[in-house]
């Protein structure tokens, strides 16, 4: 497939794997870029910029493919050294930085002057056209389906992804809700040039979690995500299951802070439910594209069933038009 992604990236298909923490690991980011797609190193989820260096170089033993990194940009107290994290990512000559999160400018102006290119995520429209104004090469827009962070203003993509389009004139990535290939043709007519997944490669065979994990996902229909923290201005979402339940109860009481919840949203109680296997004991970020996912396999076999899907759909739909 021939868009202005695939040309941008120097990758097959259109179809690039989201940044997720604990997920984005040498191993899942080579299986997506030697499938034809993008594959990207979530960069915070290596401890150290020298561990994150490592990590690149693990990629590079596994695929000749492009690949990228992602450089996620959230406030805290302590803040890691994005800074050193981005000198690896340009030292390291990855040649895609994928960014998400507040005041990517200085971040996404350097990454330019080394020569990347610089895809930015975002969940809103002024969101987009201002890292359009700061140079990205491309716009992810994330609608209210996704996993994660989908803002607070609860915009679906049907509505998200063509006003992108409208008012950019940079390429548009749909993301969020988007797990087969009907929805990558349903994103490709709305005028998205490609599309990023996140919850669906946590369900492939590569991805390096645990198989309890990826059943929990193949189980889960539509309605078994929960949102998290939505009292607190910093809603994300979640699969459902008995600590994201928690959380919801506690913050139904009215009034909670986020200590309440605390004990219950720890990065690190996730990580190891991920890698042990127990789905009922962290938060694990999930889109609603879960109702939509039914087995396990490799990122060969789903990139390819993927884009044949989206040609018979775009296909069908041109039929009817006819």
């Amino acid at each position: 497939m021939k868009t202005r992604i695939t040309e941008m990236l120097g990758i097959q298909y259109p179809i690039i794997q989201g940044g997720m923490m604990w997920v984005g690991r040498a191993e899942m980011a080579a299986a997506v870029s030697n499938a034809g797609g993008l594959g990207i190193i979530t960069a915070l989820t290596q401890p150290t910029p020298e561990d994150l260096a490592r990590e690149i170089e693990r990629c590079r033993s596994m695929t000749d493919k492009p690949f990228g990194v992602n450089l996620t940009l959230l406030p805290s107290i302590n803040p890691p050294p994005y800074a050193k994290y981005l000198d690896v990512i340009i030292e390291s000559g990855v040649k895609v930085l994928e960014t998400a999160g507040n005041n990517p400018g200085e971040h996404i102006a350097r990454a330019k002057a080394a020569g990347l290119k610089v895809i930015h995520k975002c969940v809103a429209i002024r969101h987009a056209l201002k890292a359009q104004s700061l140079g990205v090469d491309a716009v992810s827009i994330d609608g209210f389906e996704c996993a994660g962070h989908p803002g607070e203003e609860d915009i679906g993509g049907l509505v998200l992804i063509p006003l992108a389009v409208q008012v950019l004139s940079i390429p548009v990535v749909a993301s969020g809700g988007i797990a087969d290939g009907r929805g990558m043709a349903g994103a490709m007519a709305l005028g998205a040039e490609g599309v990023n997944m996140g919850t669906r490669f946590c369900a492939t065979q590569e991805a390096p979690i645990h198989d309890n994990i990826k059943q929990a996902l193949v189980t889960a229909s539509e309605r078994d995500t929960n949102l998290v923290l939505r009292t607190l201005k910093n809603t994300s979402r979640v699969l459902k299951n008995t600590t994201s339940d928690e959380v919801v109860s506690i913050e139904r009481k009215g009034g909670a802070q986020f200590e309440d919840v605390r004990h219950l949203m720890t990065g690190q109680r996730g990580r190891v439910s991920l890698e042990t296997g127990t789905p009922d004991d962290g938060i694990l970020a999930a889109g609603q594209c879960v109702g939509l996912i039914n087995d396990v396999p490799t990122c060969a076999e789903l990139l390819e069933r993927m884009v044949a899907e989206c040609r018979a759909s775009l296909s069908a739909a041109a039929a009817w038009a006819n």
